[in-house]
């Protein structure tokens, strides 16, 4: 007998949560965000509605993470960004160096999972939130589709990192979707509707070479005719991942609710361009290439954009203009791109440069209009134009670690995350972010709990820099090249350098600096001088005649001349580089940039750096040693290279440098900081590209902490990160500390950044 269906309606399996914060979205903003608050002490519960972490890095997209570096491609010197993100990019770097994005994927959830505040809920997808009252969120609901359960999130703070900004959405938070006029900013790179008013998705396939035929049959919902791809002509056998990011589309429909329609038309490109690559006859060499993957989600770039106490404009970006509440920093270029993406005639992008990094002001980190409710990502309140710079991953990840930080101190004073302003505790959260790491640009941490600032810094040698012998290594001026100096006040010093002429012929050289101290655009010329050279090796002499009134980096220029031999060393010092004018088309860098005159961008030449084991410093000699390596450095507040190094760097010649810091009494320490040199100039590109290291150069490996009587406190080996915490089981009494710090190698002098002591951990 059939038995009836019941008729009392069944619910679904219910939890409730609490906790300090909920953060929704499991994107870099949501991880690096939740791990930050986290460590400062608050709980956490960290929502993401997809299998695993990473948004748009993650193995589901395979985005490479970058930020203000922008593959080493702009003026942004040492401006990979700091805390948890810089963290991260490190510990991948060391443990998958090959880019591989599984191995991304255990990393970030291992990087998770450590942190006991963090209560991880995956393959979790919000689609509710209660209010108690119209400016106020008090909870969220989500369910699972793997357990069936529905959670029930309570929480006196919530932070929308998901991208779309569901919970922004659902809870009433003022937001934009499109681009703004030029009128409404002033923003003259406002774009207009024929160019478009959103950026599309992208999704990407990874090819394989078997080592054997493989035939290709396409599906039947594959583009048939590859020519409405004006682009066609640029795909190839050997490119794939992100680096066709231009495979685009979306830009003139809703992307947030019509994603799945615009997945399909990507599909449709991807199979389509596959079909052409294996079948069209005109690439031979993808014979035994097959399809090892392709994405089955696309990765996002613009959707709704919330609205906080500010909106960051084109203005903030080019003009660099400071803000009173600044939390971090971009550098990326201001990166639009067409609406009609894969099928546009124009180019895939449209990317503009600032002369160096911007300030992001924390008013854009929440919003206006919910009391409660912090913005983590892409959803930030910024200008469509801004938001061109802004969007990319390591920003975003650095925006989120100050919501993490701004909400601990919320939670530990009961404020919503606007009182933080009203209550007069942004120096408090500035300095909290930048003890992890985070810079700041413009600003010093002034930390009256660090005992250093009361000790004095000493040192068994630092570095007299008078610049690099010649030992053999030439190399042809086939570009012009700069080498980077760090020089303190006072007249400029002369420099003798070794050249081999090809043949009688004359060397230019110029001297320039930065006309903004803090950027490394050398953009203003101090003296120039040219030479005649006759055939063979020789040394020059050049003098300039310039006085420095602040300490500053110059840039000896070399003006390009194939007939010339420049002189090249091994050596690597810490804050000190040469640079190229050299072209980087991934990020629109053709070695200048020349904008159109409506534009409201600067004109400024683009000279980068090389990547290792390329990029050697020039063999140069000054004539006076710059004293910008002592001790004292560590304790300036400022964590990586500036307006000069801001390091402790010691003599390459002593076999055991010994830093010490000492205390007129005896001092109790539970925990010390010290920050080594990861090279901040290194994007760490996070999937697809290899790298050829996996530990940075100018990273101390090895070292040791002492007290006063010469007992080892803690000893470390094989150190590859740039922060490193010891905490004591029980205080230490001591009357000095004296770290003793390998040389990373024979090329490399050991050097610090900073150490920082505390009585309590």
């Amino acid at each position: 007998m059939i038995q009836s269906i019941e008729k009392n309606k069944r619910e679904l399996q219910q939890k409730t949560m609490y906790s300090d914060l909920v953060i929704v979205g499991g994107g870099l903003a949501g991880i690096c965000s939740s791990i930050t608050a986290a460590r400062a002490g608050i709980k956490v519960i960290l929502v993401q509605d997809r299998p695993v972490l990473g948004g748009n890095a993650s193995s589901e997209i395979r985005l490479w993470m970058l930020g203000a570096t922008s593959h080493m491609g702009n003026n942004n010197r040492w401006s990979r960004e700091g805390g948890v993100i810089d963290e991260i990019l490190v510990e991948n770097t060391y443990r998958n160096p090959e880019g591989n994005p599984v191995i991304l994927d255990m990393l970030l959830l291992d990087k998770v999972m450590k942190e006991s505040n963090i209560t991880l809920l995956l393959n979790t997808a919000v689609y509710e939130a209660e209010k108690e009252d119209a400016d106020t969120i008090n909870l969220l609901k989500a369910f699972c589709s793997q357990n069936s359960t529905e959670y029930i999130l309570k929480a006196p703070l919530f932070c929308d990192a998901s991208g779309d900004g569901i919970v922004g959405f659902l809870s009433g938070a003022a937001f934009r979707m499109g681009a703004e006029s030029k009128e409404e900013f002033g923003e003259q790179m406002a774009p207009d509707t024929e160019y478009g008013e959103l950026l599309g998705h992208s999704l990407y396939f990874y090819s394989k070479d078997t080592g054997k035929p493989v035939k290709f049959i396409p599906p039947s919902f594959a583009l048939g005719d590859i020519t409405k791809v004006p682009r066609y002509r640029n795909f190839n056998a050997k490119e794939h991942g992100c680096k066709l990011w231009w495979v685009e589309y979306g830009g003139r429909l809703d992307t947030v609710h019509d994603t799945e329609k615009i997945k399909w038309e990507l599909w449709k490109v991807i199979y389509g361009v596959w079909n052409h690559i294996k079948n069209s006859g005109e690439f031979p060499e993808a014979e035994t290439m097959t399809l090892e993957w392709v994405g089955t989600i696309p990765g996002k770039r613009e959707s709704r954009r919330f609205e906080g106490d500010y909106i960051l404009r084109q203005q903030d970006l080019i003009e660099q203009r400071t803000h009173e509440d600044a939390v971090a920093y971009g550098g990326w270029s201001i990166d639009l791109h067409p609406a009609d993406g894969v099928f546009s005639e124009k180019p895939g992008c449209n990317q503009w440069h600032s002369k160096g990094i911007f300030q992001i002001p924390y008013r854009s980190l929440y919003s206006r209009n919910i009391n409660n409710l912090f913005l983590a990502g892409r959803i930030i309140s910024v200008s469509h134009v801004a938001f061109g710079a802004t969007r990319v991953m390591a920003t975003c990840a650095y925006v989120g670690q100050a919501v993490g930080m701004a909400a601990k101190i919320c939670i530990e004073n009961n404020l919503n995350p606007r009182d933080i302003l009203s209550n007069g505790l942004m120096l408090t959260l500035q300095r909290e972010l930048m003890k992890t790491g985070q810079f700041i640009p413009g600003l010093i941490l002034k930390d009256q709990r660090d005992i250093i600032q009361k000790g004095r810094a000493i040192a068994s040698s630092e570095i007299r820099f008078k610049g690099f012998l010649h030992e053999g290594l030439w190399k042809a001026l086939d570009w012009s090249s700069a080498q980077m100096f760090p020089v303190d006040t006072g007249e400029i010093p002369s420099f003798s350098m070794d050249v081999n002429a090809l043949k009688d012929t004359m060397l230019e050289t110029e001297l320039r600096i930065s006309s903004r101290n803090g950027n490394y655009t050398p953009d203003l010329s101090l003296s120039k001088k040219q030479f005649s050279l006759k055939a063979g090796q020789q040394t020059v002499g050049i003098h300039f005649d310039s006085i420095l009134k602040e300490p500053a980096y110059v840039y000896l220029i070399v003006s390009k001349n194939p007939e010339i031999q420049l002189g090249y060393t091994e050596k690597r010092v810490t804050g000190v580089l040469s640079v190229f004018n050299l072209v980087n088309k991934a990020v629109s860098n053709y070695g200048k940039q020349s904008p159109p005159e409506d534009s409201g961008v600067d004109e400024f030449e683009f000279w980068c750096p090389q990547r290792r084991p390329g990029g050697h410093n020039f063999a140069i000699e000054m004539s006076r040693a710059q004293q910008v390596f002592g001790a004292a450095n560590i304790a300036n507040g400022i964590d990586r290279p500036t307006t000069g190094p801001n390091a402790w760097v010691a003599d390459p010649d002593d076999p055991s440098p010994v830093l010490t810091i000492e205390w007129d009494e005896p001092k109790k320490i539970g925990k010390i900081e010290l920050f080594f040199d990861t090279d901040y100039d290194h994007p760490m590109e996070s999937v697809l590209m290899t790298h050829p290291e996996n530990v940075m150069p100018f990273c101390v490996r090895n070292y040791k902490v002492k007290d006063d009587k010469g007992n080892i406190l803690f000893e470390k080996e094989d150190n590859y990160q740039t922060r490193n915490t010891i905490i004591f089981k029980e205080p230490v009494v001591t009357s000095k500390i004296q770290i003793e710090a390998e040389h990373p190698s024979a090329n490399v002098p050991a050097a610090i950044f900073s150490v920082r002591c505390y009585r309590d951990i």
